[in-house]
């Protein structure tokens, strides 16, 4: 069963209530991380069985965040939206200093922060770049402002992740930029739907163009170049598995792996990632995970 994975007493005859709440808001992360992001879950599910909870809660946590700011049911004013943000982010800073929080995914992430010392704090930074998508038009007009948002999002999951990964302080950095690597990736992957909520992540791209969905030889040559910035960056931190413990190595590799075929697709279509789609789909996932299971 499920719950085997996430008792956090002595024993299963040992479990307090709260030993019980945790457990279950531990599986409420896990499932809300399985029917939003399969392939996340996936390389989680290669990690030791000890740390895959705490993802699940960071993750539970990031995916609250997501969806005051795009969710189904989210505010309609922006304000609000910063305003919903606040005390998502409150609540957790609560649990924090021992008020135990009414949220399961909240509870999982309040006891999972202490119990791997994870760099909580971090966080406020990565609230701030949420607090950019609230706006009903965003848009990033400078490679510099684009760092920024990516050092807030992508970067300070990296360096959440690293103390689960194992790693010591000479992989945090290398996993931070990992992680940008990921998002840079998501942002090409997703100009067309980002476009749809009102969003232009990647500088340069002209508006025009996306209104019409025609690919111009200007668009295609900057997606070019950013593929070719992500590529860089995951070459600059290949290494990074020498950071970090053998046992975490399969997720890491299966994670880049899938990133760096959707690079593969994206320059297959000439940069067309307007009319053409760009994600793998579920074959295209399997390939690349029976590719790591052939590398490990």
């Amino acid at each position: 069963m499920w719950w085997r994975d996430y008792v956090v007493g002595s024993s299963v005859d040992d479990l307090t209530p709260q030993d019980e709440a945790v457990n279950a808001a531990y599986g409420r992360c896990r499932r809300l991380q399985r029917r939003h992001d399969p392939t996340f879950f996936l390389a989680t599910a290669r990690l030791p069985r000890d740390r895959r909870p705490a993802v699940h809660a960071l993750y539970g946590f990031l995916r609250g965040a997501d969806e005051i700011v795009d969710g189904r049911h989210r505010a309609s004013q922006p304000a609000a939206r910063r305003a919903a943000l606040d005390g998502w982010q409150a609540a957790l800073r609560d649990g924090l200093t021992g008020a135990w929080p009414a949220h399961p995914v909240l509870a999982a992430l309040a006891d999972a922060g202490p119990r791997h010392d994870l760099p909580l704090h971090l966080l406020d930074r990565y609230m701030d770049s949420m607090r950019v998508d609230c706006d009903d038009r965003v848009r990033i007009g400078d490679p510099e402002a684009l760092d920024r948002y990516m050092d807030g999002s992508a970067a300070t999951v990296g360096r959440l992740m690293a103390p689960l990964l194992g790693g010591g302080a000479a992989a945090v950095e290398p996993l931070a930029q990992l992680g940008v690597a990921f998002q840079l990736t998501n942002f090409i992957r997703d100009v067309r739907d980002d476009w749809r909520l009102g969003r232009v992540y990647l500088p340069g791209l002209e508006e025009e163009t996306l209104r019409l969905g025609v690919v111009t030889p200007p668009f295609r040559a900057r997606i070019g170049a950013e593929v070719q910035r992500a590529r860089e960056l995951f070459a600059q931190t290949a290494t990074v598995e020498a950071e970090v413990p053998s046992s975490v190595r399969p997720g890491i590799r299966l994670a880049r792996s899938v990133y760096e075929r959707v690079l593969d697709r994206v320059e297959s279509l000439d940069g067309d990632v307007l009319s053409r789609r760009t994600g793998l789909g579920p074959v295209g996932v399997a390939r690349a995970a029976m590719g790591t299971v052939r590398l490990a």
